[in-house]
Order: structure tokens, then sequence, then C-alpha cells
């Protein structure tokens, strides 16, 4: 009986043991990972591209590659195109976002403020006047404009005509195909050839979102047993840089464009990136656990073939990229990268239930 004892807790003790092996948990100092592979996330489902998406893709490419046509023997008209230069006062002072030189515009497009009450819309006002012009144009900011200072007040415009054109669209023909694409020599051809190209995007879209899945699953994996000294607060310090750089794009201070832009409080903004900082710092060193369990660390190759790619997407010239956005931190998402490729291949698609 004894023996018999023993042998059954020897058979539970190794079948402890064993789970524990297999389970995928990982830890260091920081961060204890419980479950890395076999992550269950909402299936992306693949869908195959349609005619009618690759038809419109085509028109799109058409309407893109369009000659331009001058026109000088009359005013201008709903459908041309114009280039103006144009400066936006209100009360007879200048305001931001409201100067540019050489704008293409599509008269009748909608793209800039409509009418509203007693005033006509931008571009209504700039029908019927002839290349070479310049004159007034007085509009009203919708109330729901994104800048209050501007929402539901009239401003004033002074417009220079500086030219009238029309975009003629050419037809698909095997000679445009032939003279706009390096690889198809007939219309069938250039068909399948947007085709690839579409179906291509849509699986690196779905691979994106399937990433971003395991990503959040992942992160659901993770219990923290502490931060690194300084980590988060350079994440949260080159969160602000980034967002103070696009506040100043807009011509705005960091504290405007949170609550003109991202209609946030300051309270909220530094809440949402305080988590989105530890949340960086606690993936960081899951990664830096998975790829090391699991052999995972790229080689000189991949690491400079993945610059290259990163600084192409870009359009940046490889060194100049590396200089600004620093080669530590290529490096990192290069091995990031490769660490949701792994657990992609190894995560469980759950088809979404009819009560998500």
């Amino acid at each position: 009986m004894k023996k018999r004892v023993i042998a059954v807790l020897t058979a539970v003790l190794m079948t402890a043991s064993l789970a524990g092996c297999g389970s995928g948990k990982l830890s260091n100092d920081y961060v204890t990972v419980n479950k890395y592979k076999g992550l269950e996330v909402t299936e992306v489902a693949k869908n195959e591209v349609s005619d009618d998406s690759v038809e419109q893709e085509i028109q799109s490419r058409l309407e893109a590659a369009a000659p331009e046509q001058d026109v000088t023997d009359r005013a201008a008209q709903s459908g041309d195109w114009v280039n103006i230069d144009y400066t936006g006062t209100l009360d007879g002072v200048a305001f931001d976002g409201g100067t540019a030189t050489g704008y293409d515009l599509e008269l009748g497009s909608g793209s800039f403020i409509g009418a509203s009450g007693d005033y006509q819309g931008f571009e209504d006002q700039i029908v019927g006047h002839n290349t070479g012009e310049e004159f007034d144009i007085t509009v009203q900011f919708p109330e729901n404009y994104q800048s209050s200072d501007l929402a539901g007040k009239p401003a004033n415009f002074h417009i220079v005509l500086n030219k009238i054109y029309q975009k003629v669209t050419p037809e698909l023909t095997d000679e445009w195909v032939a003279n706009n694409s390096e690889s198809s020599k007939t219309v069938d051809e250039y068909k399948e050839e947007v085709k690839n190209s579409l179906q291509e995007q849509q699986d690196d879209s779905g691979n994106s979102q399937l990433k971003q899945e395991v990503q959040t699953a992942l992160l659901d994996q993770i219990e923290v047993n502490k931060y690194p000294d300084g980590a988060v607060d350079e994440q949260v310090k080159q969160a602000n840089d980034y967002y103070t750089q696009i506040a100043q794009m807009y011509g705005v201070e960091l504290s405007d464009f949170i609550t003109t832009y991202l209609k946030m409080t300051e309270d909220q903004f530094n809440k949402k990136i305080e988590d989105s900082a530890k949340q960086a710092v606690q993936l960081e060193e899951a990664v830096k656990l998975i790829a090391k369990k699991e052999k995972l660390e790229p080689s000189d190759k991949e690491y400079k073939e993945g610059m290259q790619e990163y600084a192409d997407k870009a359009g940046a010239d490889l060194d100049t990229y590396k200089e600004q956005v620093g080669e530590d931190v290529l490096k990192d998402a290069i091995l990031r990268d490769k660490v949701l490729d792994y657990l992609v291949d190894n995560c469980v698609q759950v088809e979404q239930s009819d009560n998500n």
C-alpha cells in the first residue's frame, strides 16, 4: 500500500513538473509572462479582392495620371481645377492655417468651407473669375469647426487666381499600360497586376491587425514585478516630444492640441500617455524573454534589411533615417516584429461570436 501511495505521489509530481515546463511561463526581474504560445485572438478574415475594387483602383490611377489642360478662354466653372494663393483674415488679422500659396483646388469638390446662412461657399465664389484676377470673398465657418476661435464666425479671404485647368482622364488601353507600368504590357495583364497589389495590401493589413490582436493578448498575460529604472519616464518623454512636434505642425501649443484636436483634458492625456508607456515597457521586457527563449534574435543581415525596409517606407535615406530615429530604437522595433510574427504563427484564431 505504501509503495502504491509513493508511486501515485511520484506520478502527480512528475505531471506537475512537466506541466510547468510546457506552460510557456517566462520571468525576469521585471515581468512574468504567464503564456505566449497558443494565445487566443479574434479570427481575422481573409477576403479575396473583388473585381469592383480592381476597377475602382484602376480608375483612381487613371485620374491621378490625368494630364492638365490649361483653360485660357473663359472664366472658372464648377468641375475645373484652379491654382490659387489665399490669405484668410478675421477682423483684419491673419489666422493660423488660413494662408497658402500655389494651392490646387477642384471647384465643386466640397473640400473647402461650404455655404452657410447668407454666405456662399469658398469654392462657389471662385466660379466666374478669370486667370490673373485678385478678389476678396467672405465665408462663414461652421458652428462645429474644430477651432473654437473660428467656429461660427465670418472670415475674409483675399484670393489670387493663378491658373484654371482641367484634368482629362485617359482611357485604359494597352498603349497607356505599356507607358505606365513596369511589368504589364496589356490591359488584362495590368488588371492582374493591380489585383495582386491590392491583395498584398489587404493581406498586409490583415497581418497587421492580427499582430495587434496578439500584442493585446500577450499584454494580458504579463504580470509586472517592477519597472526598470527610468524606462517608463523615457517612454513618456518620447510620447510628449512626439505630440509636441505634431502640435507645432498645427501651429498650436501642446495643451491646445490636446483639447482641440485630441478632445481630451490634459489630465486624461497624461493618464493615457503613462498607461501606454507602461504597456510599452512591459511589451519590451516580454519580447526580450521570448526572443531569448525561442532564439529569435535577428541576425546582422536581418537587422540591416529591416532598417532598410523601415527607411524605404518612410521615403528616407537609410543613414539619415537611422540618425533621426536611432539605431537602437530601430533594432527594438525589428526584434519586436520578429517576435510578434512568431506569436502570430503560434496563436489560435477564434471565430468571433454574435455576442461580441
